[in-house]
């Protein structure tokens, strides 16, 4: 058996590649071993002697079978942690996603009138003070503050139209008192 040791060498060099990835045709060992230039190994690789082998596989059917399951919350127990809560995810980094989030949300409320600019100030200090947990307690806050101010609302108007019924009522008793007071006595 002859070593081609050099014209692998050369292969790889010329198929600019590893020497694992080039295949020498081992019929025609005898030609091959005669060629020790560059020059002869461009030959050898036309005529076929010399061919540079496929890429081997590299699959990642499991590592995307893996993340999908990881998705949906497994391999994520107790013994597949490292770090603390806060180094795997900071709490300051949870408090700045809630906060942009929140302060987001009344941004757009504001703009679509939903609140007005004195409303967006007192919701901003509360959000800032950690009084809302999520979205959905700030809508409930923005709401029940809503009806609160339409009752409130309506409580006035009531009073006012019962404090106008009482002036009627003054009024008429006044008139008829006066009348009473005009007519001579007899």
């Amino acid at each position: 058996m002859v070593s081609l040791k050099m014209q692998k060498r050369l292969a790889a060099s010329v198929l600019s590649c590893g020497k694992k990835k080039v295949w020498l045709d081992p019929n025609e060992a005898s030609e091959i071993s005669v060629a020790n230039s560059r020059h002869n190994v461009r030959r050898l690789i036309k005529d076929g002697l010399i061919i540079r082998k496929p890429v081997t596989i590299h699959s990642r059917f499991r590592v995307r079978k893996r993340l999908e399951a990881k998705r949906k919350g497994r391999h994520s127990g107790p013994g597949k942690r490292k770090g603390t809560v806060n180094a795997r995810m900071p709490y300051k980094v949870v408090w700045m996603n809630r906060i942009r989030t929140l302060r987001k949300l009344i941004k757009r409320y504001r703009a679509s009138r939903k609140i007005d600019k004195y409303q967006y100030h007192t919701l901003y200090l509360l959000i800032k003070g950690n009084t809302f947990k999520n979205k959905r307690t700030l809508i409930e806050h923005i709401l029940k503050e809503k009806e609160k101010a339409i009752r409130a609302k309506k409580q006035a108007q009531r009073a006012e139209h019962f404090r106008a019924l009482k002036k009627a009522k003054v009024a008429r008793r006044r008139a008829l008192q006066e009348e009473l007071d005009k007519k001579p006595t007899a």
